[in-house]
């Protein structure tokens, strides 16, 4: 079995929605094969909590305007550090980077097929890394005085 062309499209807007939004890491899988509940998940991701809701925000108006559809539950808004939107054939994961990190769930799906994503969305791999390395320098740099 694998993900319905409804799916993919949804998945498609959904990542490029979110990559407009300037997310990180976006990456979808066909999970169809190993879940009855859903046929794909979209994983992205933030650095700050407000950038997480603005990019779930933007996929949610994306979807419901361009494909008429609305998720059937979001959960997460309060804390907006790891925000789900669940249209019951994907289901959107945007998490702040600290929480992608710390839950990793490319290791849970790693074994299921990698969904082909607009190449706005692909150019974003790697953005979180390059995104922390630069927060660190900064934070060492001020450390030492070099910045005011």
């Amino acid at each position: 079995m694998t993900a319905t062309d409804r799916s993919i499209e949804l998945i498609t807007t959904a990542a490029q929605a979110a990559a407009d939004k300037l997310a990180h890491d976006i990456i979808a899988y066909d999970v169809s094969d190993v879940l009855s509940i859903t046929d794909a998940f979209l994983l992205a991701s933030a650095p700050n909590d407000r950038q997480v809701k603005s990019i779930v925000d933007e996929i949610e108006e994306r979807l419901n305007k361009e494909l008429g559809t609305k998720p059937v539950r979001r959960e997460g808004d309060r804390d907006a550090r790891w925000i789900l939107l669940d249209y019951v054939d994907i289901v959107v994961h945007v998490q702040h980077s600290e929480e992608r990190v710390f839950y990793a769930l490319e290791r849970l799906w790693k074994d299921c097929p990698e969904l082909e994503l607009p190449a706005d969305a692909k150019a974003t791999r790697g953005k979180g890394a390059e995104h922390a390395e630069l927060r660190d320098a900064e934070d060492a740099a001020e450390l030492r005085g070099e910045l005011r």
